[in-house]
């Protein structure tokens, strides 16, 4: 019996050994912040994911499609959360000198951030059917009932994921921090591929009533989901409840971040990177459609062909982090991996190649993700003590806002440039509907070169080490 004990004992010590090595953020796990309670802290990604695609995917298209509203309609009402982007940073900025009678900090503001995402997907429905014209009331109600339900949604999710991110580096080690980051990433990812195929089943057969139960089945989740995520994972500090704490305006707050650590230089690499990878969003699969004539089911695949792409992104993010690269060199391997992904996509279509447009794709999800997570992870090592929030917010709308703009400046590019392309004026050669897409993708192309650009003076190769015995660095120059 002894004999078999070793055995399983050793046998037991090579599967942990194995699943460290393939599984990168395997050790995530410290005895601060156990596996449960980290997984169940992740569950705000979750729900983030979950209100992210019903309001770019599904209600997108329903709303299109079924209700038969405008299209200019629709992109204004899915533009409007937004307009809460620019905010993360004061909200990462109070949650930061957040004085509660509880004593909490964060907790707060989760939880009426998830408040605001319930109410808002609380109401959606039934504003859009008073909107389509299929009820006796006047179409202004539904109008300003829709622009309220998505500008509460839009709040709501952005002050989760902000908040969110900023206890989970509160409850994290610093050594753990890039593992955590990758963690939260996949969890949202995989939070928003489950969503999808849910939603999918749900609306096959579509009728208004389904689509009521699934908004409103997705503000009671969100609220439960949110509410297990937070339950206990704050400490309370008694501190926080009387006015001893020092607080500091915004602004002088603000001035702080910028001041050190090229904290401007960093939000632009986040802004232009993040841009350059989104321009492309919602024009993938009508290029694969209209320009490489694959069928719906083909370019359907290529939503499931940037998930495994991130995947893969957060996977060797994470394998750099434990080896010790620094954030900003894997920000820059996925950049790279963008210019040649977009270069695969733009030559897929002189080469008539499904092949080349599918290997461009998923290179766009593994650089996209890199890039993501790597800027992320340096964001949260060089936030200031008290800081946490405010950078991390910073992070969050530089991100967000420059997404939003891209995804819509890519639309109104691909349109306007390829009206003048079929009309003829831009000459016979570029007389082609591939042109407008060409020149989005050219113009992502140019902007990743620009990012790379303004990211080269933050690059180190390593990590700088902690330990008072580390060597200097090389220099050539002589001191």
């Amino acid at each position: 019996m002894n004999r078999i004990a070793t055995l399983n004992a050793r046998a037991a010590r090579q599967w942990a050994k194995l699943g460290t090595k393939f599984l990168p953020i395997a050790d995530v796990v410290t005895e601060e912040l156990p596996l449960g309670r980290l997984l169940r802290l992740s569950l705000f990604q979750v729900s983030v994911g979950m209100a992210a695609v019903l309001l770019i995917g599904t209600l997108n298209r329903v709303m299109i499609v079924e209700l038969g509203l405008s299209a200019w309609l629709v992109a204004l009402m899915v533009s409007a959360p937004l307009v809460f982007a620019p905010l993360r940073t004061v909200i990462g900025h109070k949650s930061d000198q957040h004085r509660s009678a509880l004593g909490w900090k964060r907790v707060p503001y989760i939880w009426f951030g998830t408040l605001a995402q319930f109410g808002g997907l609380a109401i959606m429905p039934f504003a859009l059917i008073v909107l389509s014209g299929d009820s006796t009331g006047p179409a202004i109600i539904g109008q300003l009932g829709a622009a309220l339900a998505f500008l509460l949604v839009g709040a709501g999710l952005h002050t989760v994921q902000t908040v969110g991110l900023a206890l989970a580096t509160d409850l994290s080690p610093k050594r753990v921090h890039g593992k955590v980051v990758v963690l939260m990433c996949v969890m949202l990812l995989l939070g928003m591929m489950v969503c999808a195929a849910i939603f999918g089943v749900i609306l096959r057969h579509f009728t208004e009533l389904k689509l009521i139960q699934l908004v409103q089945g997705t503000a009671v989740v969100t609220l439960v989901l949110n509410t297990i995520a937070i339950w206990k994972q704050e400490p309370r500090d008694r501190s926080r409840t009387t006015g001893v704490q020092k607080r500091t305006n915004f602004w002088d707050s603000w001035h702080a971040f910028a001041a050190g650590g090229q904290a401007i230089r960093r939000l632009v690499v986040v802004g232009l990177g993040t841009a350059a990878f989104s321009m492309e969003d919602i024009l993938l699969e009508p290029y694969g459609g209209q320009i490489l004539h694959l069928s719906v089911g083909a370019t359907t695949s290529l939503t499931a062909l940037l998930a495994v792409g991130g995947l893969l992104g957060f996977g060797l993010a994470a394998w750099g982090l434990k080896r010790g690269f620094q954030p900003y060199l894997l920000s820059a391997i996925g950049l790279l991996a963008g210019i040649v992904a977009f270069s695969a996509v733009i030559f897929a279509q002189p080469f008539a190649s499904a092949e080349l447009f599918g290997i461009g794709t998923l290179l766009i999800g593994l650089g996209a993700a890199m890039f993501s997570v790597g800027t992320l992870v340096a964001t949260m090592g060089q936030a200031r003590e008290g800081q946490v929030g405010l950078a991390l917010g910073a992070w969050g709308a530089a991100e967000a806002s420059s997404a939003g703009l891209a995804i819509a400046s890519g639309g109104i590019l691909r349109d306007v440039i390829g009206y003048f392309a079929e009309s003829g004026n831009l000459g016979d050669v570029l007389n082609s509907p591939a042109t407008g897409y060409a020149c989005v993708y050219n113009l992502e192309l140019l902007m990743l070169f620009a990012t790379i650009a303004a990211l080269g003076p933050l690059v180190r190769r390593r990590l700088p080490s902690t330990t008072a015995s580390a060597p200097p660095p090389l220099s050539l120059v002589r001191t």
